[in-house]
């Protein structure tokens, strides 16, 4: 029987078509798209997927600032810790939709690297949301890592940034999504939970929890989520050299320069202690004045409380100095900043929306 080829036209019409059903019946139905994202200790933000057929359930990290998706798998070395911190480990053999691949995968990020095997599977971010033949890595050390993920709440990491920093290329899950037309809009959107819940809203943005309007901002290029940054002050200290961050929503704090860090928490009275960190007295905190960046000609303060971790006695300053090598962005904004601004990242627009929260 004769097959009938598409024209491009034709190609993307029904594309489209398939799209629009997909998502009338998701409507219908009153499926959510809405990930609840867990907060532990405002140090540690993850939600749930689930991995293969039948569907197997992990804790991953959402994290804008990598491009990858990995978990561990059955056998995986430094994976957890039995009846203390224990991990879910994929199962290659009770999933139905399991493709092997077999290309070796490392990711290096600032705690450290995993290691471990590419595969392909189904991977469903929520209800009539699944993505198929995902790549993703079967991780089997983690080693690298170290005690924060061997204490870990999460099992894994499903990066949100762009295919250009995939390790060996590999599509990301929101970019497939958006290419099978599972999505509304090619966007999503994070609201930080403070010491409680938060959400991670996938095809649109959720204006029950913003403030008045989005503000968009665009990207320098589509790597990182990466923005211009005009300028940043604090009381006396000022640094209005044009340079550029990264939002970064799996980082808990706020880095940047070594040493424009450090001017910073002088600035506010913070000291160094043995550890590298930033200690201030908890009963200055009222009188801290607000550190502001300043993003596209607009005005972004944080208040003391916002740049300042208390447990119990002791108060830490949220910043942490870091030196990465141009020509990377020089600052990350992390969660202490995601926190105060809910943030849309519209992959369609290669643009940032913030607005502040409810």
């Amino acid at each position: 029987m004769h097959k009938k080829m598409l024209t491009s036209y034709e190609e993307t019409s029904t594309m489209d078509s398939i799209a629009t059903e997909r998502r009338s019946l998701r409507k219908a139905i009153g499926a959510d798209d809405n990930i609840i994202i867990r907060d532990f200790a405002n140090a540690q933000y993850y939600g749930e997927v689930t991995i293969g057929t039948p569907g197997e359930s992990f804790k991953v990290i959402f994290d804008t600032g990598s491009s990858n998706l990995w978990v561990p798998q059955v056998g995986c070395k430094h994976c957890g810790i039995p009846f203390i911190a224990s991990k879910t480990k994929y199962d290659q053999s009770q999933s139905s939709t399991y493709v092997a691949n077999g290309t070796d995968f490392e990711i290096v990020y600032g705690s450290g690297s995993v290691t471990g095997t590419m595969a392909a599977d189904t991977v469903t971010l929520a209800p009539d949301l699944a993505v198929q033949n995902q790549l993703f890595a079967m991780v089997n050390d983690a080693g690298g890592m170290g005690i924060a993920y061997l204490l870990g709440k999460f099992d894994g990491i499903l990066g949100l940034g762009f295919d250009s920093i995939s390790v060996d290329g590999a599509p990301t899950v929101i970019g497939n999504a958006v290419g099978q037309g599972l999505l509304d809009q090619p966007v999503f959107s994070f609201y930080m939970g403070d010491n409680q819940d938060g959400e991670l809203t996938i095809g649109g943005y959720d204006s029950s929890k913003i403030k008045g309007n989005l503000t968009y901002v665009p990207l320098m290029k589509a790597t990182y989520w990466e923005i211009k940054l005009d300028a940043i002050s604090a009381g006396s200290a000022s640094f209005k050299d044009e340079t550029s961050a990264i939002v970064d929503s799996g980082t808990s704090l706020i880095a940047g320069p070594t040493l424009l860090v450090q001017q910073l928490a002088e600035s506010i009275g913070a000291k160094k202690n043995m550890m590298g960190q930033y200690t201030i007295d908890c009963s200055v905190i009222p009188s801290i004045p607000d550190i502001v960046f300043t993003i596209n000609g607009k005005d972004y303060p944080l208040t003391g409380n916002e740049i300042v971790i208390q447990s119990q006695n002791i108060c830490l300053f949220a910043f942490m100095g870091i030196d990465i090598p141009m020509p990377d962005p020089k600052w990350i904004l992390g969660d202490v900043f995601m926190r105060r601004y809910y943030t849309v990242f519209d992959y369609g627009q290669k643009q940032i929306g913030f607005a502040e929260v409810v």
